[in-house]
Parts: C-alpha cells; sequence; structure tokens
C-alpha cells in the first residue's frame, strides 16, 4: 500500500512540474494595435492557364512519355507530377504548375491576357 501511495504521489509531483513549466511556443511580448508579428505578403496576379491548354498539355506530356492518364483538362496530382518531369528534362524552373514559361516551351498558344502576364517581383 506504501509503495502504491508513493508511485501515486511521485506521478502527482511530475504532473505539477510539467504543468508549471513555461510554454516556450507563444510570444509574451505585446503586439501593437493587433497586428501580427508577420507582416502578410500580398501576392501579384496569379497566372491562370485554361482547360483547354491543360488537354495541350497533358497530350504532348502523354506523347513524350510522362504522362499516361487521361486527357481531361484537370490539373491533377499525376499530370503535376508528369509537368515536374517535363521541365526537368527541358531545363525550366521544376514547378509542377502549368505556367506561361512552359506552356511557351511547349508550344501551346497563349490568349491575349496570358501573353501580357508578367510575374510579381
Amino acid at each position: 500500500m506504501r509503495r502504491l501511495l508513493v508511485a501515486f504521489l511521485t506521478l502527482l509531483c511530475a504532473a505539477s512540474v510539467s504543468l508549471a513549466a513555461p510554454n516556450t511556443n507563444t510570444s509574451t511580448a505585446p503586439q501593437e494595435g493587433g497586428a501580427k508579428a508577420k507582416p502578410a505578403v500580398k501576392r501579384g496576379p496569379v497566372f491562370r492557364s485554361t482547360k483547354e491548354q491543360i488537354k495541350q498539355a497533358q497530350a504532348l506530356l502523354k506523347t513524350r512519355g510522362f504522362y499516361n492518364g487521361q486527357e481531361d483538362g484537370k490539373l491533377n496530382d499525376d499530370t503535376r507530377a508528369a509537368l515536374r518531369k517535363y521541365q526537368a528534362a527541358e531545363g525550366l524552373k521544376v514547378t509542377g504548375t502549368l505556367n506561361k514559361v512552359t506552356l511557351e516551351r511547349m508550344g501551346v498558344v497563349l490568349n491575349d491576357r496570358q501573353k501580357e502576364w508578367k510575374p510579381a517581383t
């Protein structure tokens, strides 16, 4: 019985010490005006490919042996993986996205809005 009491008190002490330890994951410094510590980064315009462009890219990726899925115009995980392989093989920045540079390299026609698109600096 005495051993049980000693074990219980030991566990109780260990629990109270761990609960009393300061939390080092949070900041105690006051924040000015309720603002977050890290300012939000504003994103510029995002390049968007059309469903038809995705289908054309999937067809090209399929003929080059990078993709074996359906040519459905959906930028799914398999298409993104194939794009990464294609971009690496062509010496492009490997993003797994169908961006302006990748579409141009594939010979896919851009619409007027895409032609004018400039990446955010």
